[in-house]
Order: structure tokens, then sequence, then C-alpha cells
């Protein structure tokens, strides 16, 4: 497994040039790892955290908890990504973060982070672009779930999830882990348990994907990405070339 900083510093390179100074100071932070079993979380809502978390290995999800226990997940996050990094600027949390399946979660104090805001700017704008990013993904998925039918819908999802993998290097071949539940799915595109598993096997019949024990295999790109109806721009990864096939 990567070290945790070495993991924070890659994911803020795709977007921001930073200064070997800038480095030295990431790799001086304190960085507490912890391992979390699947769909157990690690800030609840309400939560009035002191630390923010970098997600080190596995995939963690954001989400709102709805009256009787129901969920509504927001986004989904990988290897690299600060999933809170908003708790820095805000009083109480206003979602909750789980583990969806074994993740590595590596905690970082509040107070170091915004000391080293003031003493390394160019760190500074790379966490603030983070959020920024985490709100382009939040409004695709606002269009996604709002505008588009079910079987673009899901697709679309599947194409933003992969090409993220990709970036942070967890794409080997055609396949990457997505350890996301059918009923998870559906808590999170807005569709019914049966609605889920009809679209996931007309997606299969297309031939584009499969997904199958916790693993997504992408049989041919480009044609999940037209019935996705996917751009990936409002990722703004700059250093990323498109899968084949």
């Amino acid at each position: 497994m990567e070290k945790a900083h070495d993991v924070l510093i890659r994911n803020l390179c795709e977007h921001t040039a930073l200064a070997d100074e800038d480095l030295a100071d990431i790799r001086a932070l304190t960085f507490t790892l912890r391992d979390f079993e699947p769909n157990e979380d690690f800030i609840r809502q309400g939560d009035e955290p002191e630390h923010s978390a970098l997600v080190v290995s596995g995939m963690v999800a954001r989400y709102h908890l709805l009256g009787g226990g129901r969920r509504q997940y927001l986004a989904f996050h990988l290897s690299g990504d600060l999933p809170d990094a908003q708790g820095l600027f805000i009083d109480q949390m206003d979602h909750g973060l789980s583990a969806l399946g074994p993740a590595s979660v590596a905690f970082i104090p509040h107070r170091e982070l915004l000391m080293m805001f003031r003493r390394r700017p160019s760190f500074g704008l790379a966490v603030w672009r983070e959020t920024l990013l985490d709100a382009a993904i939040f409004r695709e998925a606002i269009t996604n779930n709002s505008a588009r039918p079910m079987q673009a819908r899901m697709a679309h999802l599947f194409c933003e999830l992969f090409y993220r993998a990709r970036s942070a290097q967890l794409v080997h071949g055609n396949r990457c882990r997505m350890p996301i539940s059918l009923v998870q799915l559906g808590e999170t595109l807005g569709m019914a348990i049966a609605t889920v598993n009809r679209t996931v096997a007309e997606l299969r019949r297309s031939g584009t994907m499969d997904l199958r024990e916790g693993e997504l295999i992408v049989l041919k790109w480009r044609a999940l990405q037209r019935l996705g109806d996917f751009s990936p721009t409002y990722l703004h990864q700059k250093r990323q070339s498109p899968p084949r096939a």
C-alpha cells in the first residue's frame, strides 16, 4: 500500500503544480491511518470533526441520512480523495461518510492543515481545487439523476467511476474494484431495486460492461460513453488520456 502522504501528493499533482517545498511539508503532516469494514461510518451527520480524511485505499461514499434510516448517496471517493475537506470551514457536518468495501483512511489534524495553508499558499489552492472538483461532480450528479433516462444514468455513473479510477491508478486492464451493492446503486441513482436489476441487465446485453462480485468490467469504453452521454471535462483532469476500446 502507498504511504498516505504519497497518495495525497499524487492526487493533488493531477491538477496543481506543487514545489519541492510543498511536497516536503506535506510529508511532514501527521497522518493517522485507520482501517474500516464495509459500510462502517467514519463521519456522521452532525459531527464536529477536528481532522480531515484522506482515502488511502478502497472506496468510500458520501451520503445524506433520510427518514427511516434510508440513505441518498451523493458521491463516491477513491484513493487520494479528500472527501470532507469542507469540514475545515463549517462547524457541523451536514453529511456522512462510510466505507463501501474495506477501506483505509488517514486523518490529518485541521490545525496542521490550516497552518500549512498560511505557510504554503499553493497547497491551500490545491485543496481548494479539490473542493471545486467535488462541486463539479455534485453538479453533474444532479443533471444525471434529473435529466437522463435510467440506462444513461447508470452508464454515466460507471463511466465516471472508471475514469476516476484510472487516474488513481486503480484500473487493471479493463477492470476496477467497485464494491457498490445494487441497493446502494438504487440509493445513488434514484431507482427502485427492480429498476436497478433491469438496467444492469440491459447494460450487460449491450456488451459494453459487466458488474460482478464488486468489480466493474468495461468491455467497450466508447460505446458505454455514448450510452451515458459522458464527457470527462467536468473532472478537470489535466494529464489523463482517454481509455481505449
